[in-house]
């Protein structure tokens, strides 16, 4: 009898441990995901590159030996644009392409690959692994695409 007791405990336990009380709800996960990553990415990385359009990036880095303004001009295009195309849920998986393709760029070429040391491509690696999570899951149901019928590939 203490022993049926005891599994029923470890069942509770589990239960509770596991979150499992609370109901499982993708589409609402792709708009916190689309939004936090946008307004990340929007915020700290976008804004301050757009803000140093034209005289500003001379020396922007060059990893794609296009030049530095080029190089700058699709960053800032990847970077702010973009995000604020996926907080709103538009072109969702264009936007997430456009992110997958510029944090590819800072983190293999510009980074390196690396992942820890002064010169760590952490960032640009978690990022990427967001917007690749992103564009496999698509726009989901809470987004622009989906009201406009854009968004018919995302099943969620």
């Amino acid at each position: 009898m203490e022993e049926a007791d005891e599994g029923g405990r470890v069942k509770k336990l589990l239960a509770f441990c596991n979150f499992s009380y609370l109901p499982c709800n993708g589409p609402v996960a792709l708009l916190l995901l689309r939004v936090w990553l946008g307004l990340s990415m929007l915020v700290l990385h976008g804004w301050p590159k757009a803000q140093l359009f034209g005289d500003g990036a001379r020396n922007f880095p060059d990893p794609l030996g296009i030049g530095g303004q080029a190089s700058h001009a699709l960053a800032v295009f990847g970077e702010a644009v973009c995000s604020v195309l996926l907080v709103l849920g538009i072109l969702t998986r264009f936007s997430a392409m456009a992110g997958i393709v510029t944090m590819g760029v800072a983190f293999f070429m510009q980074k390196k690959g690396m992942l820890s040391g002064t010169a760590s491509g952490e960032l640009a690696y978690v990022y990427l692994a967001c917007y690749v999570v992103v564009f496999v899951g698509g726009p989901g149901r809470f987004s622009l695409d989906q009201r406009l019928g854009g968004g018919k590939g995302g099943r969620s």
